[in-house]
């Protein structure tokens, strides 16, 4: 692509090492991205101490922040599209990468397995653990070829909204660690020689042997499926807001949208991972039968998933107005609220987690009566002054008949508030 462009417009060929802003691929993708970010951020913050305004809107207040609020719309609905390139990029990416871990995860097994042969030798259960190792590995780079534009052999675990979903991944490592564990079984069994080894292989299938990792395998792949059904029933019902990110992240395994930590996410991983740190332990000691994890730690890990199930159903909330006041300036006097004057209104949850960027807050929509009013983007040094979670403040539009209207908000997720009703005079 490079040595294509230095031929038709005489481009540097080194340029798509370091430097490249195209968004055909993966590095100039990230470029293109960060370069976008800083001079967004320039700008932003050129506007919130005065800079760059034409002579022909500077005189007028709201003309001036309807001009910025434009200028800074359009300059971030162009971060958006780079940032949604550079997710794509990175996606594509992240195929090779697991690939990488996964294959680097075997050949770890296989310096471990033969630094504790020293001494005691090799047997027949290293070589089945190895075995199976290679199965499970070669079987997650072939599905991460069929995903290779979703990530990979991640596809499974990133959810709708774009980021990785706790719930899956626990579930689908729980399902890997059972996969391994009954190859290992089987492996060992086809190479077993004698009856007597044959039926204390199958025995170690029996359940009462492994019905503690098996009631926590149940119960983590039902807690998956079961968020998913949640979680679509409250952003359809209005209950949740869901704004899709550009990629997915490591992080999101631990927080929330918003990239906040979340209690709920956090002592399910690291619970479930203690978890199977010791079931892994039982394996390697025990490789004749099923890990046999403990009732007093399979309660533990449900206990976990109940709390995480809690999480998610208390999390969220639908948008609601408060109050809807007349904005005041300092020396202004008391009035009604008329048309062209701004109003402020108060309430909660107008900013949804994940939607703090510039081109979320942009979408969001205020009626008032039949009019739609787009919230202006009021910057500051470091962010914006409007919109906030908890106040929005526009004008009241000159299309507004006089008389009691009502005032509804529409999130960036598109979840409309209560409406509330307002007093417009002449």
């Amino acid at each position: 692509m490079a040595v294509q462009e230095a031929r038709q417009g005489g481009a540097d060929p080194a340029a798509h090492e370091g430097g490249c802003t195209c968004g055909d691929c993966p590095h100039g993708a990230r470029e293109g991205h960060r370069r976008a970010v800083a001079a967004f951020l320039v700008k932003r913050d050129e506007y919130a101490t005065g800079q760059g305004l034409p002579a022909a809107v500077a005189h007028s207040a709201s003309a001036s922040r309807q001009w910025v609020s434009e200028e800074l719309a359009q300059a971030a609905e162009a971060v958006a599209e780079r940032g949604r390139a550079e997710g794509a990029a990175w996606l594509a990416r992240l195929r090779q990468r697991t690939a990488v871990v996964v294959w680097a995860g075997v050949v770890v097994l296989l310096l471990v397995q033969a630094l504790t042969a020293i001494g005691a030798g090799w047997t027949s259960a290293r070589t089945a653990g190895l075995l199976s190792a290679v199965l499970v590995a070669g079987a997650l780079t072939a599905a991460s070829w069929f995903h290779r534009a979703r990530g990979g052999a991640l596809a499974p675990v990133i959810g709708e909204d774009n980021r990785l979903s706790t719930s899956r991944a626990v579930a689908g490592s729980w399902v890997l660690f059972l996969a391994f564990a009954v190859l290992v079984l089987v492996g060992r069994l086809a190479a077993a020689s004698g009856h007597r080894e044959r039926d204390a292989l199958i025995d170690g299938l029996e359940l009462a042997r492994g019905a503690g990792v098996v009631t926590v395998l149940a119960v983590v792949c039902g807690i998956a499926v079961l968020v998913r059904r949640v979680v679509g029933l409250r952003v359809q019902g209005q209950r949740l807001q869901k704004v899709r990110a550009h990629r997915p992240r490591a992080a999101d395994l631990l927080t929330d949208d918003s990239g906040r930590g979340s209690f709920a996410d956090i002592q399910y991983v690291v619970i479930n991972g203690v978890a199977l740190a010791f079931a892994a332990v039982r394996l390697a000691h025990r490789p004749d039968q099923l890990p046999d994890l403990p009732w007093g730690l399979a309660v533990v890990v449900l206990v976990s998933a109940g709390t995480y199930l809690a999480g998610k159903y208390a999390e969220g909330g639908r948008p609601v107005i408060l109050s809807v006041v007349r904005a005041r300036e300092a020396g202004d006097l008391d009035a009604p609220i008329r048309t062209g004057d701004d109003i402020e209104i108060r309430g909660t949850g107008f900013v949804p987690a994940g939607a703090q960027g510039a081109d979320r807050l942009a979408r969001m929509v205020v009626r008032v009566g039949a009019v739609n009013v787009h919230v202006p983007l009021v910057p500051v040094v470091g962010g914006f002054d409007n919109p906030t979670d908890d106040l929005l403040t526009v004008p009241v539009p000159a299309e507004v008949e006089p008389g009691r209207v009502d005032v509804q908000v529409v999130t960036a997720a598109g979840v409309e508030t209560n409406r509330y009703t307002v007093d417009i005079t002449e």
